[in-house]
């Protein structure tokens, strides 16, 4: 394989990863209904490419950041 193919393969995939860590992230932040639904959320977030993306559309709203007190 040549060094471009493989810089361009890593640059694009890159943003993936990132955005795929934040929704990880913001999973395990928040509080669910339930542990399996949270369970689910991790699952899904982990499809590669579209997981994060699906999560951003229907789950990013369902879960509850904790109130500090």
């Amino acid at each position: 394989m040549e060094l471009k193919t493989i810089v361009t393969f890593i640059a694009m995939t890159i943003p993936f990863l990132l955005l795929t860590i934040w929704m990880l992230v913001d999973i395990s932040i928040k509080q669910f209904k339930s542990p399996g639904e949270k369970a689910v959320w991790w699952l899904l977030a982990l499809v590669p490419f579209i997981g994060w993306l699906i999560y951003l559309i229907f789950g990013f709203r369902r879960g509850k950041k904790p109130v500090n007190e």
